[in-house]
């Protein structure tokens, strides 16, 4: 293989998984026992106050579907704090040698649009895009664009990724074309630039690379007049020195030449504390490896019931269990044959029923319900 990658097809077989899995099958298989297990995905036993944002829930449904399990499992895009986000139920060989890659599936997902999450709340109103998968390996281009939008990032860079999940990518310029036209020739590379990209995409000139900030902007309006969207200053932080007070003088400048309407647009090492202090002097971000550099949530399968006894490993809670969200934004686990919260709502529901998939997966509608339920449950504010 000319790339390092594990073949869809061996996640699909189940080969992408820990050795160990392989041990237990040829073990069990060779004792005669195969028992009827339920198996929960946590991060938490209990409530935590601190939320994350479940993803990855498409793969993971088309990891398991056609097994001969059923499924439960929160939507994607419920930020949770403690208790199972998933629950499995079937013939524990069924499902034993998926164990590594659905966690895999769901941790890494979950990490990423958690810290998109939290750079979406920091500016809520302003624009928001991912610019971080130079960061990662591309193979998990797709899983880190996906889960951006999830957590409501307003688009994403990445091209290949937006081919697998039916969405535009978008951006403009990088250093390189100012570099190309050289030093002096910012004008040619911003008129170019006007001339050649269809009109669809907006006219965003990058105003930090061989002078001042604000020098290159009024250049960039003079240049590009009433086309000019939007100003983008990505200055390199070795050199940046007050980036808020560079992006001030910025809109100073353009408002006191009449460009009100002249956006401006910041990136280069921003997360949710740089967005927070910028955020009533820029109009949108966008944001690289804080979100596609995010710590994968350490989820882990473990067996709670057997034989329809409930059982678990020492620091882990026996039998089923079901998870409610409250009107306040509470969070609650309990056993999911007791009585839950009088006024709350039972979050895990049907993913796969004997190996059917029985739930659509809508982007869109994840997202809404990402940022509604954000703010009902108060994600890191």
């Amino acid at each position: 293989m000319t790339f390092d990658i594990v073949p869809e097809e061996a996640i699909a077989r189940g080969d992408a998984t820990d050795a160990y899995f392989d041990r237990t099958v040829e073990t069990l298989e060779h004792a005669g026992r195969d028992p009827h297990v339920v198996a929960e995905v946590t991060a938490d036993q209990f409530p935590t106050g601190e939320f994350e944002l479940f993803a990855g829930v498409k793969d993971a449904a088309h990891l398991l579907e056609g097994l001969p399990v059923d499924v439960d499992a929160l939507p994607e895009g419920t930020p949770f704090d403690g208790g199972p986000v998933m629950r499995i139920e079937g013939d524990y060989l069924d499902f034993a040698r998926y164990e590594t890659a659905l966690l895999g599936f769901l941790s890494h997902a979950t990490g990423v649009a958690t810290n998109a999450l939290e750079a979406r709340r920091a500016a809520p109103d302003s624009l928001v895009l991912s610019f971080g998968t130079r960061h990662v390996h591309p193979s998990i281009a797709a899983m880190v664009e996906r889960s951006a939008l999830l957590a409501g990032l307003d688009g994403f860079s990445n091209v290949a990724a937006g081919e697998v999940i039916d969405r535009e990518a978008g951006g403009t310029m990088p250093h390189a074309l100012l570099l190309c036209f050289g030093k002096g020739n910012q004008e040619a590379a911003w008129r170019a630039f006007d001339e050649a990209v269809g009109p669809g995409v907006p006219r965003v000139a990058l105003c930090d690379t061989f002078t001042d900030e604000v020098d290159e902007t009024l250049r960039a309006v003079d240049a590009l007049g009433e086309d000019l969207d939007s100003v983008r200053i990505d200055t390199t932080s070795s050199r940046r020195g007050d980036f808020r007070h560079i992006v001030r003088e910025v809109r100073w400048e353009l408002d006191a030449r009449g460009h009100e309407d002249v956006g401006v647009f910041v990136s280069g090492g921003l997360g949710p504390v740089e967005i927070r202090h910028l955020r009533d002097v820029a109009d949108g971000y966008g944001v690289g490896g804080y979100v596609s550099n995010a710590d994968p949530v350490d989820f882990a399968l473990d067996v709670v019931e057997v034989d329809g006894e409930a059982i678990s490993k020492r620091g882990k809670l026996s039998g089923r269990k079901q998870v409610y969200r409250t009107p306040d934004g509470g969070h609650h686990v309990g056993l999911a044959d007791r009585e839950g919260p009088a006024d709350g709502d039972p979050l895990l529901e049907p993913l796969l029923r004997d190996g059917e998939l029985v739930r659509e997966f809508d982007l869109a509608a994840a997202s809404e319900r990402a940022l509604a339920d954000a703010e009902r449950v108060g994600f890191r504010e």
